[in-house]
């Protein structure tokens, strides 16, 4: 079983002055995870993590990550100014985007950003962008087919298919790119890569840094391009269902520090500092959905209506994906009933849960829906008119903040012309 990180006192007490639907997040489990990360790989001197902002984007808990060391991921121009607002300056950005407006570029230059290019044909639309090339510079690396990792010692098998993603250059076009920005001025060179989501492998991420260590040994060798930094991306997972098992980040980072050791202290280039970018492992088991059920429906199946609907979390609508879900004051009861779990969308897929094993449910009962800390809030949306819902932030001292309000109809209504 899942347990969420907020009890059902604490929940009465904060509904009382914020009404549900909302977001919450915990602090706490954030900033350790946050520690957690950066002791996993401590061994390498030069390692920062990059929070994907796409993730969570939002003010406080970026502030919050920057107290822990963190850096930030950006891919869009408004991500871009939320970091700079929040602090983060120069090597604390790194910035990722694809099918990039030259506003954008020239955004991240102004803030000393690293500029991870997506394309071969960026380079030259960088170059008449800027009038020149950034001294620093990363490239991102898409190997082409399938990638497939066996069975790991838990029993899982981890498979994406790059070949089919619109992401990166293949490996002759890196080897490009490193000269072409090598004759144009850059210095200081990075490889990135992404090959899978949300694995639960504790082999997934040695495994792409032996890729990604060798490609750099080949490069380095075959252009004199001095490569400064590897970015391991995200893509380390969380357990969403309750039997699944957590990946364990120190175990990780040593799987990590010996492709390391193995492939590029031998080449030479024991100075690569690291970088990862794990959006999900760090947000996402800590933050929920927090809905009040409103309605019971008996027809041909048993549903359970409550105040939240995809637009709050559209991971269940536009996936299938399981988000477990607590009846908060029945932790112990037996999951005897089966229901549908439902917003109010006028769309059939508004669904949190599919024939869900869950206590009695009754009017009133305030739900927990589990792991929406990334690609949660962010993948909101006002289709319906719905308005998007307050983000809060669990202390540890047990006090809730609010860090963003929920929307009105002023809202919603703010970029309309009459």
């Amino acid at each position: 079983m899942k347990t969420p990180f907020v009890t059902n006192r604490q929940l009465q007490e904060i509904t009382a002055v914020y009404p549900t639907p909302f977001h919450l997040y915990d602090e706490r489990g954030i900033r350790d995870c946050a520690r957690r990360i950066r002791a996993a790989f401590s061994w390498n001197p030069g390692f920062r993590e990059y929070f994907a902002v796409k993730a969570t984007p939002n003010p406080q808990i970026l502030k919050l990550l920057r107290e822990e060391g963190c850096g930030v991921d950006c891919s869009s121009l408004t991500e871009l100014m939320m970091s700079d607002r929040c602090g983060f300056a120069g090597p604390e950005i790194m910035f990722s985007s694809n099918d990039t407006p030259a506003e954008e570029f020239r955004l991240a230059d102004r803030l000393g950003a690293t500029i991870n290019l997506d394309d071969l044909t960026h380079v030259d639309y960088l170059y008449h962008t800027l009038g020149r090339i950034p001294e620093t510079i990363s490239c991102r690396y898409n190997p082409g087919g399938v990638f497939q990792l066996g069975a790991s010692q838990e029993g899982f098998q981890v498979m994406d298919n790059p070949g089919q993603a619109k992401y990166g250059m293949t490996r002759p076009q890196l080897t490009e790119a490193f000269t072409r920005l090598r004759d144009l001025g850059a210095k200081e060179f990075g490889i990135h890569a992404f090959l899978a989501s949300n694995t639960l492998s504790n082999d997934y991420y040695p495994a792409l840094a032996r890729i990604l260590f060798t490609t750099a040994v080949e490069l380095q060798r075959e252009t004199g391009c001095h490569i400064g930094f590897i970015n391991l991306s995200g893509g380390v997972g969380i357990p969403y269902r309750p039997d699944q098992p957590a990946n364990d980040i120190a175990v990780i980072g040593e799987g990590v520090r010996q492709a390391y050791e193995e492939i590029l202290v031998p080449a030479g280039m024991g100075d690569v500092a690291l970088c990862t970018e794990m959006g999900r492992f760090l947000l996402g088991p800590y933050g929920c959905l927090v809905t009040r059920v409103l309605h019971q429906k008996h027809t041909y199946k048993e549903y359970i209506g409550v105040d939240a609907c995809a637009a709050n979390l559209m991971r269940p609508a536009i996936y299938g994906a399981y988000h477990h879900i607590t009846v908060m004051g029945k932790e112990d009861a037996p999951c005897d009933h089966v229901y549908d779990v439902t917003g109010s969308l006028c769309e059939n897929n508004d669904k949190f849960a599919v024939d869900r094993a869950l206590p009695q449910i009754d009017i009133g009962d305030l739900l927990v829906i589990h792991d929406t800390g990334a690609h949660g809030f962010a993948m909101g949306y006002q289709y319906n008119g719905k308005l998007r819902s307050a983000e809060l932030l669990l202390q540890p001292d047990g006090q809730v903040r609010l860090i963003r309000r929920a929307e009105t109809p002023d809202d919603y209504f703010a970029t309309m012309v009459w």
